[in-house]
């Protein structure tokens, strides 16, 4: 039996306009997605998933199985989480090269599902350190990054970028830029706060929405380019330290998001909480449509304000995380 944990993340800059080839800084935080793996002798494959939201559910199922999950949960979620899940172990089982191999799972998250904290990045990421480890193969981290990014991009129906995968398996503060991941050296701790609206936006929808905008409109081309300057713009302010003028940055590129329809009620209104609380600066985080915003807050002035914002369901501090996937326990 193997146990792996990987990190979620928060976008600083860059979501959505990196799928178009612009940059990106996604950042990991202390928050984590725990697999453990278990060779089965029947070669079938059988899963537990609990704890995928802030309230938790468990899911059951065999590979075989035609039932759903009966849970209170979106069905496309579900059908995403179980192919993440199911993604991860077919790379375990290629990268081992053992294709009939079965497995008992568990996955254990404290990272919201669906709500752009990389909670499918993390389960991928872990899952394929757990799965190749319990099957003797021992996977350098920038391996297990491009097979869960195979993973999301199969998932998202071609619509994923390598920011999330990366920055799960490597952790800290990572640059993508189509094909090109590296990490940022040098970052200090960031002071993330955190808030949740207890919801979750479609990825895929959402991305397809920016898309149809893109293709339609000049200006919301010039839009997605324009959050790309915000992100070489951003790299050196984090380089530097800039807390002030890293969270006018993160105001600006909000805007942008909001612009180009991903945003929503619920994170405008923890946006302007944590901004009105004096955040250095507050954004939504992933996808968007629901989900989490990110603010960068020293004090608690922030967090307290989100406490008490109706559209605010949860909020927590999430430091930087400078440790990627990790074995736990063989």
């Amino acid at each position: 039996m193997v146990v792996a944990s990987a990190p979620g993340k928060v976008y600083l800059f860059g979501e959505h306009a990196v799928v178009y080839g612009e940059p990106a800084v996604p950042c990991a935080i202390e928050r984590r997605a725990t697999v453990t793996v278990e060779r089965r002798a029947d070669g079938k494959l059988k899963v537990h998933a609990s704890d995928l939201t802030l309230d938790g559910f468990t899911v059951e199922y065999d590979d075989d199985a035609d039932a759903r999950p009966d849970v209170d949960v979106a069905d496309s979620l579900i059908d995403a989480a179980v192919g993440y899940v199911n993604g991860a172990i077919e790379q375990a089982r290629d990268a081992a090269g053992a294709p009939e191999v079965g497995f008992d799972i568990t996955v254990e998250s404290d990272i919201p599902l669906g709500a752009g904290l990389g909670s499918s990045a993390a389960v991928v990421v872990a899952g394929i350190a757990a799965g190749t480890r319990e099957l003797g193969v021992d996977l350098p981290t920038e391996e297990i990054a491009d097979r869960a990014y195979r993973v999301e991009y199969d998932v998202q129906d071609g619509q994923a970028s390598r920011a999330d995968t990366f920055c799960s398996a490597v952790g800290g503060a990572v640059r993508v830029e189509g094909d090109d991941c590296r990490s940022i050296e040098g970052v200090g701790n960031l002071p993330f706060v955190i808030g949740y609206d207890g919801g979750a936006g479609d990825t895929g929808q959402l991305v397809a929405g920016v898309r149809s905008l893109r293709d339609r409109y000049e200006f919301a081309a010039d839009t997605v380019e324009t959050i790309g300057d915000i992100v070489r713009r951003g790299e050196g302010v984090l380089a530097e330290g800039d807390l002030e003028e890293l969270g006018g940055l993160m105001d600006f590129n909000h805007g942008l998001l909001s612009a180009l329809g991903v945003s929503s009620r619920s994170l405008d209104a923890m946006v302007w909480a944590a901004r009105e609380a004096d955040a250095y600066g507050a954004k939504l985080t992933g996808a968007g449509g629901g989900g989490c915003i990110v603010a960068l807050d020293e004090s608690r002035s922030a967090r307290t304000a989100l406490e008490y914002t109706p559209d605010c369901e949860a909020a927590f501090r999430a430091e930087l995380d400078a440790e990627g996937v990790r074995i736990e326990s063989t």
